[in-house]
Formats: structure tokens, C-alpha cells, sequence
């Protein structure tokens, strides 16, 4: 019977990411990945689209309907929206209404604060968790990475998002030393909407700034030529406007943002202790989350920090996949979730 029931209420992962949220459950591995937006009617106040249709409404809807990414560099910006959000994916994997209400490991950045710490799991118990546990981003990407992090040997994990860039050392399932910064893929876009509006005068909506990074930018000289139309408004005429950019000019644009995610990556190996720098030399580095595959960036690391680095091949879920892998085994990883503060 004990077997049944656990089978009613089934635990879920959830890694709320600022660009995608994946929900991961157990025994079905992960069920949904969509992006991290909801569609509001401003006037009614209800939601009209989440995930994938929400998405491409940004910058394309009428006034009264608002397209809202309700985390903002890896934290929650937007409290009621992220709750009625997260309510949203775990009532579409819950297809039932009457099941037990599910445990949820969400993954977090490192640097969370306690406060924000709270909101990630009041918003979980509003969504109607039954206990709400939370795991670092970095810890979660090293165990979907299938990286030993309970070994007594050093692991480390560069974690690109969307909204924030995680890099740890993990050893004997805790993060040793950590490091984590507010930029990532999201900057990145930032970074070539102010290229083309400083250049050309012409201002871009953020889904093509993101469609023209995957398209022609890279972390390193690729020594190709290509090219990309970008289209947008001119801010002289206020007409409509095309232009031709080289891949060239859009790795000049996002260098600085670029430069940041490698000074976060040495400053972490600054701080590594040497009994643990000797087990990185020889294991490398993990490479993980969607910035991880934006051309060139594993090269990239490689030259500024000569050491070897691994792109993880399941780069996109190796987040949600490693706070899977807690529910799937919660007695014997309950270890690298975050404890519960004491009252």
C-alpha cells in the first residue's frame, strides 16, 4: 500500500530557470520544458498563454495583454506571477486532481539570499506542494553532469543560464567554493540590442537579438564569415529597417558580458584549495547550461584558463536532470539539498 501511495503524490523537481522552467517527475524523467513567460490580461487580471505560446507573444501584443518573465537573473522578480506559473506546469503534469499533493525539489542559484530562499518555497507550497526542498544550480547541474560529487576528489561546474552564470568546486557533496554572477544568456541579447541600436540606430525586440546570437555568435574567432540579417525599427525614420551584421561584429558586442563569465570562472579557481586544483587538472571542467552552447565558448575557456574543458551533452537539462536524480534516490542524496533554516 505504502508503495501505492508514494506512487499517488508524485514528487517532481522543478528547475525555475529565468529563460526555461523544466519539471522533471519521478519514474517519467523530465515531462515539460517550456519558457519561463506568462501572458496577462492586464484588464482582467488573467493569464492568457504560459510557456511556449506566451512566449511568442513578447513585443507582438495588443496593450492590455502583457508578456511577463517573472525571473529575473535567476530570482523571482515577480512573486504572484511566478506562484500562478509554477501552479500552472504542476497541474498540467497533474493531470488528476485527486492525487497527494507532490514533495518538490527546486533548483536555485547559489547566490540566493535567504529572503529570496523563501519566496522560491512559499511559491511552491502555494502551488500546492506538500514540502517544497531546495538544491543549488551548481550541485544540480554536477549530478545531471554524472559528475562524483561525493567522492573526496574536486569537481568543477560552470553552469551558464540565462539569467545567471553558476561556477563551483564540488567534493564530498558540498560546493567547496562558489561563485555567482548575475549575467548570462539574457546579458548577452542585452548586449546586442545596445550594439544595434549604437551602430545602426536600429532597435531590436529581444526574440531577435536571441535568434541572432544561436545564429551567427560566438565566444571566439571561428575564422568564418558569416553573415545575418537582422530586422528592427529605425529610431531616426521610425520605419521598418533591415541591415546586414558579420558574426564578427556580434562577438565584438558581447565581449564585455563574455569577459565577466570568464573572471567569475578564474576567480573560483583562485579560491580552490591546491589539494583540489591538482584533481581539477586531471578531471577538467563541466560545461553546462544554454550559454554553454553558444559557439566557441568551451575553446574559449580553454585558452584563458588552460585547463580541460567538457561540454556536458544534455548541457540544456543537466540542471533538471541532477534534481531528478534527488527524487529518484531523495534518502541517499538528501545530503546536498539545502537544510532547512532553524526557527
Amino acid at each position: 500500500m505504502g508503495s501505492k501511495l508514494a506512487f499517488l503524490g508524485r514528487d517532481m523537481a522543478v528547475d525555475l530557470g529565468t529563460a526555461n522552467t523544466l519539471v522533471y517527475v519521478r519514474g517519467r524523467g523530465i515531462v515539460l520544458n517550456e519558457p519561463s513567460v506568462v501572458a496577462i490580461n492586464t484588464t482582467t487580471g488573467k493569464i492568457v498563454a504560459v510557456g511556449i505560446e506566451a512566449k511568442r507573444m513578447i513585443g507582438r501584443t495588443p496593450g492590455n495583454i502583457v508578456a511577463i518573465r517573472p525571473l529575473k537573473d535567476g530570482v523571482i522578480a515577480d512573486f504572484d506571477v511566478t506562484e500562478r506559473m509554477l501552479r500552472y506546469f504542476i497541474q498540467r503534469v497533474h493531470k488528476r486532481r485527486h492525487f497527494a499533493k507532490p514533495r518538490i525539489i527546486v533548483a536555485v542559484p547559489s547566490g540566493i539570499t535567504g529572503v529570496e530562499q523563501r519566496a522560491v518555497k512559499e511559491a511552491g507550497y502555494q502551488a500546492g506542494a506538500r514540502r517544497v526542498y531546495i538544491i543549488e544550480e551548481p550541485m544540480a547541474a554536477a549530478i545531471g553532469a554524472r559528475l562524483p560529487v561525493h567522492e573526496p576528489t574536486g569537481n568543477m561546474v560552470v553552469d551558464i543560464g540565462g539569467g545567471t552564470t553558476e561556477v563551483a568546486i564540488i567534493s564530498m557533496g558540498g560546493i567547496v567554493t562558489s561563485q555567482s554572477i548575475r549575467v548570462g544568456g539574457d546579458e548577452l541579447d542585452h548586449a546586442i540590442m545596445a550594439f544595434a541600436k549604437k551602430e545602426y540606430s536600429l532597435m531590436l525586440g529581444e526574440r531577435t537579438a536571441e535568434e541572432i546570437k544561436i545564429a551567427i555568435g560566438s565566444a571566439c574567432s571561428t575564422g568564418d564569415d558569416r553573415h545575418a540579417e537582422i530586422r528592427g525599427r529605425d529610431l531616426v525614420s521610425g520605419l521598418p529597417k533591415t541591415v546586414v551584421v558579420s558574426a564578427d561584429e556580434i562577438r565584438r558586442a558581447t565581449e564585455e558580458p563574455l569577459k565577466l563569465i570568464i573572471d567569475a570562472v578564474k576567480t573560483t579557481l583562485d579560491k580552490c584549495p591546491p589539494e583540489l586544483s591538482g584533481d581539477l587538472m586531471d578531471r577538467g571542467v563541466a560545461l553546462t547550461g544554454g550559454g554553454a552552447l553558444l559557439r566557441g565558448m568551451d575553446d574559449r575557456l580553454r585558452d584563458e584558463t588552460g585547463m580541460p574543458i567538457h561540454l556536458v551533452e544534455n548541457a540544456l537539462d543537466s540542471v533538471a536532470l541532477g534534481s531528478g536524480k534527488c527524487v529518484e534516490e531523495f534518502e541517499v542524496l538528501q545530503q546536498v539539498l539545502v537544510p532547512e533554516p532553524r526557527h
